[in-house]
C-alpha cells in the first residue's frame, strides 16, 4: 500500500510539472491533456484521477505556483515593525518582481501568470480570496499610510488608493509581460534581468508620484478622493 501511495503521489507531481511546462509553453485553451500526459509519462486517465479535468489540473499548478511565489519572496521580505512607508513599498515592489523574474521558482511560473493575466482563464478568479486580495490590502494600507489616508469604514478603497496601488503594480507587471519590447527598445548598457535597479526605479518613480499626488488640494484631486 505504501509503494502504491508513494506511486500515485509521484504520478501527480510529474502531472503538475509537465503541465505548468505545457500550460506555460501553448497556453490554457491551446493545451491538451494528451500533450501533458505524453510529458509526464502517465496514461490519460490520471489526470481524471488526480485533478478531475483539464481545468482542475491547471487551477492546482496556478494555485501551487503563486503560493510557493509567496513563501519564497513574502511582501515585506521579512521587514521589522519599525520599517518606514517608504521601505514597505520598496520591498513590496522588489517582492514583486521576484515572483515574477526571480530565481528559485519554476522556469515556467512568469510565463504563466502572464499569460493568465493577458488570456483569464477563469484560474485568478479561485486564488483572488487567499492570494491576490491579501497582497492588494497590503499595498493599498502602504499607499494610505504615506498620504495619510484614514481606513475605509466600508472595507472598499478610495479611488485614489486604488489606482495608485494598481499604478504600481502595473509597472512591475510590464517589466515581465514587456519584456521582448523592452529587450529590444533598451538603452545601451540596460539589463532588463536587473531586478534591484528595476525595484530602485520603480520605487522611486512611485514615491514622486504618491508626494505630488498628496500635495495636490482637493479641488485638483477630482474624483481621486471620492
Amino acid at each position: 500500500m505504501a509503494g502504491s501511495s508513494k506511486n500515485r503521489e509521484d504520478t501527480k507531481t510529474r502531472l503538475m510539472e509537465a503541465a505548468g511546462e505545457v500550460f506555460a509553453q501553448y497556453g490554457y485553451r491551446a493545451s491538451t491533456v494528451r500533450q501533458i500526459c505524453q510529458r509526464a509519462r502517465t496514461n490519460l486517465g490520471s489526470v481524471n484521477y488526480h485533478f478531475r479535468d483539464k481545468k482542475g489540473l491547471y487551477a492546482a499548478i496556478f494555485g501551487q505556483s503563486l503560493k510557493l511565489a509567496l513563501t519564497r519572496y513574502p511582501p515585506d521580505l521579512g521587514l521589522t515593525d519599525r520599517a518606514t512607508p517608504e521601505e514597505k513599498l520598496r520591498a513590496y515592489i522588489h517582492s514583486l518582481l521576484l515572483r515574477l523574474m526571480g530565481e528559485g521558482l519554476p522556469a515556467w511560473h512568469g510565463k504563466l501568470l502572464a499569460q493568465e493575466i493577458a488570456e483569464p482563464s477563469g484560474a485568478i478568479d479561485e486564488v483572488m480570496e487567499y492570494s491576490i486580495r491579501p497582497l492588494y490590502t497590503y499595498l493599498a494600507a502602504i499607499v494610505r499610510e504615506m498620504t495619510n489616508e484614514e481606513k475605509p469604514a466600508g472595507g472598499e478603497e478610495s479611488d485614489r488608493t486604488f489606482l495608485t496601488a494598481f499604478s504600481i503594480v502595473g509597472q512591475c507587471l510590464h517589466h515581465h509581460i514587456g519584456r521582448h519590447m523592452i529587450e529590444a527598445l533598451r538603452p545601451r548598457g540596460f539589463d532588463p534581468t536587473r531586478i534591484e535597479q528595476i525595484t530602485d526605479h520603480i520605487t522611486c518613480f512611485s514615491l514622486g508620484g504618491i508626494r505630488a499626488l498628496t500635495a495636490q488640494a482637493p479641488s485638483e484631486q477630482g474624483g481621486l478622493n471620492s
